[in-house]
């Protein structure tokens, strides 16, 4: 699959809402957005752009480097999510990323988990924005891939008024290609990580004033979106979108992108055809040592809302905790539901 350029890459910064392509993404995520999970992804839409889980910086340098970097060449456009807040650690952890051909950087700003805190990097950098922009600014140097920036609008009792426009400012002269923003506060004090995704508002117009401020350079939504109207909607606004938890338990979702975004002539893939690719590769990784449910744990959302998807899910799921599982177990899944439904629409 060949690459394909990033809008905030071909115009050079001066993209905006109403000129350029418009960029939808599918939002790193942690234990979810793996190698495996990104392949799946990529089947079901040539055009977006995947982002890997974050990768701490300390990791790349004294870690299993394939391990955290290595990815699938059909994966591309894919990003490299990076965790740190050392500008000397994360140059070299970009300068060691880069021989992957990663097609963007992006430096988290915006996780509230708890390692995060202990590591002084993620959400809590929202308060040191001299910090995020000295980051950036050295990760710029020592690469001519797109650098980026995913924060919150601000954090604790931060006043996001302030807050996120002078994280902006100081990103922006940094040097940053973009800025992805997560449209609601984190909580560092009270609330659990998984709480931080629902409880604080989410408030969209923060965003869509930021990007008016920044009329030529790139600035993307991300918090709550979970239909591709919606996604129609804030493309009115911002220069893209970027699809989180409902992209991995509604994944059918990223099946219309290509044709609903990006105005694609492609039909979306056959549902037969997929599952075909999926065993296929499933049966490589086993081969390799791996287990099924590396894999079928990342399809388990594919079929919500069809009949028989509970049927499904227990199938790949509890299928997959055998160790002599085989990759034929996607295809026996499909099998089920794809017959099922099409006797009950018959």
């Amino acid at each position: 699959m060949s690459k394909i350029n990033l809008s905030y890459d071909l115009d050079k910064g001066t993209g905006s809402a109403s000129k350029g392509r418009p960029l939808f993404s599918v939002a790193p995520m942690m234990d979810w957005t793996d190698r495996h999970c990104r392949y799946f992804h990529r089947q079901l839409t040539r055009h977006a752009l995947l982002y890997t889980e974050m990768v701490v910086a300390d990791a790349i340098i004294h870690g299993d480097r394939d391990q955290h970097l290595s990815f699938n060449e059909c994966e591309h456009p894919v990003a490299l999510q990076l965790g740190g807040s050392d500008p000397k650690k994360l140059v070299e952890a970009v300068k060691i990323a880069q021989n992957y051909g990663y097609d963007e950087f992006n430096l988290n700003v915006g996780c509230p988990s708890d390692r995060v805190k202990s590591g002084s990097f993620g959400a809590c950098l929202m308060e040191t924005p001299e910090i995020v922009a000295e980051c950036i600014a050295a990760m710029k140097a020592v690469t001519k891939t797109p650098v980026t920036v995913k924060c919150r609008i601000g954090v604790d009792d931060q006043d996001p008024a302030y807050a996120l426009p002078r994280l902006a400012k100081m990103v922006h002269e940094a040097g940053s290609d973009a800025l992805w923003v997560h449209a609601r506060k984190a909580w560092l004090q009270g609330l659990s990580p998984k709480e931080n995704r629902d409880i604080p508002p989410l408030e969209y117009e923060r965003v869509y004033e930021l990007k008016k401020a920044y009329e030529t350079s790139f600035v993307g939504i991300n918090g709550g979106i979970a239909t591709l109207d919606e996604t129609v909607e804030h493309l009115k606004h911002c220069d893209g979108v970027m699809m989180g938890r409902e992209a991995y338990h509604n994944t059918q979702v990223l099946r219309y992108v290509d044709q609903t975004i990006y105005g694609a002539s492609h039909k979306p893939i056959e549902l037969i055809e997929l599952s075909n690719i999926m065993a296929e590769y499933a049966h490589k990784h086993v081969e390799k040592g791996g287990r099924v449910h590396h894999v079928t744990r990342h399809m388990l959302g594919l079929f919500n809302g069809y009949p028989n998807a509970r049927r499904y899910r227990q199938m790949l799921s509890m299928g997959a905790q055998n160790h002599d599982a085989s990759a034929d177990l996607i295809l026996e899944a499909f099998e089920m539901i794809l017959n099922q439904n099409a006797l009950e629409t018959a």
